[in-house]
């Protein structure tokens, strides 16, 4: 695919304003490692779509970060920040002429658009943080990465795989995200050739942290391709044997891109993922705590967020200002 940076998918965004808000910090001691990756500036794309979701809620997560205070905390962490607006904006509905992957036509369009956004912030010279959205978002992040030619790895931080196709699946592509981007057979190859090259990225560039939930099928994907795993008892117990690990995988790749889903949290200590479910997940404090560690690779150039479902929000303003602060720290 040819990611043009003009026309109507130009990272003006669906109902976004184009600004950009400059306060530059120089560390005296030096401009090596995360110092180096401070000073560039930092583009925020908004998402703002629930397409390849089970339901309603997430395409409002990227106002409510903004309104919540997001661009100003990134502004006072001292980068240079760019607010592009939402370049994709869909609301979930059901799809029954497509039972095995809804919304496709309409998950493909904001895998293009924030493709588009994610390129041209790469040819700016700035990194990205992108704003879900589901989980399928994080096609177009990839995309955009790899259309100037560069080495990409993805760090994929989620309970779930997202390894399912649409023949392991139930239709729903928010869970099969991952696949599409690996080119697993069977998946939707209007999706899965929506970015610049099929497959996005070989098995050795994906490295799963605590993906403890993985189906059956998609178990057996991990093990056919060798995808490197991080479980979360490890991440626990072990971060910094973890990080050491991951900074070495790291250093094969022009570009790192971290993928966080809020379902890897706790959901019954902090509700605010999309997927309602009673199962062992990291603390908002240990998230936060791999997220600003993850962010000290050399090769950092972005992160994306997904599964954000306002409605599920007990404490709004106090849940959205904690993810303003973890989101802060991790880029």
């Amino acid at each position: 695919m040819h990611l043009s940076l003009e026309g109507p998918n130009a990272p003006l965004g669906a109902g976004g304003s184009l600004c950009l808000t400059a306060v530059t910090r120089i560390d005296p001691m030096g401009t090596t490692g995360l110092d180096r990756v401070r000073q560039r500036p930092l583009t925020v794309i908004g998402a703002a779509t629930s397409a390849g979701a089970y339901g309603l809620g997430q395409e409002r997560a990227p106002d409510y970060l903004r309104a919540h205070g997001l661009v100003d905390a990134l502004v006072g962490a001292g980068r240079p920040v760019r607010d592009a607006g939402n370049v994709a904006a869909f609301v979930y509905r059901p799809d029954p002429e497509h039972p095995q992957a809804a919304n496709v036509e309409q998950v493909r369009e904001a895998v293009v658009a924030v493709a588009v956004a994610v390129s041209d912030a790469y040819a700016r010279g700035e990194d990205v943080l992108v704003l879900g959205g589901d989980c399928t978002v994080e096609l177009g992040t990839v995309a955009g990465a790899l259309a100037d030619g560069s080495s990409v790895g993805l760090i994929y931080i989620d309970l779930d795989g997202d390894l399912n196709t649409p023949a392991t699946g139930d239709g729903v592509l928010d869970w099969m995200g991952l696949a599409h981007i690996l080119g697993v057979d069977g998946v939707e190859p209007r999706l899965a050739d929506a970015g610049p090259r099929t497959p996005l990225l070989p098995p050795q560039a994906v490295y799963l942290v605590a993906a403890d939930l993985l189906t059956e099928p998609e178990q057996r994907v991990v093990q056919q391709l060798d995808i490197r795993h991080e479980p979360i008892a490890v991440v626990r117990t072990d971060l910094d044997a973890v990080l050491d690990r991951l900074v070495t995988w790291a250093s094969a790749f022009d570009r790192i891109l971290i993928h966080i889903d809020v379902d890897v949290l706790h959901y019954p200590e902090f509700p605010i993922a999309h997927e309602i479910r009673e199962v062992p997940g990291l603390t908002i404090d240990e998230l936060h705590l791999l997220a600003s560690r993850v962010r000290q690779i050399p090769q950092w150039a972005g992160l994306t967020l997904c599964e954000v479902n306002p409605d599920h929000a007990t404490d709004v303003a106090g849940q959205f200002t904690r993810l303003v602060s973890l989101l802060r720290d991790a880029v």
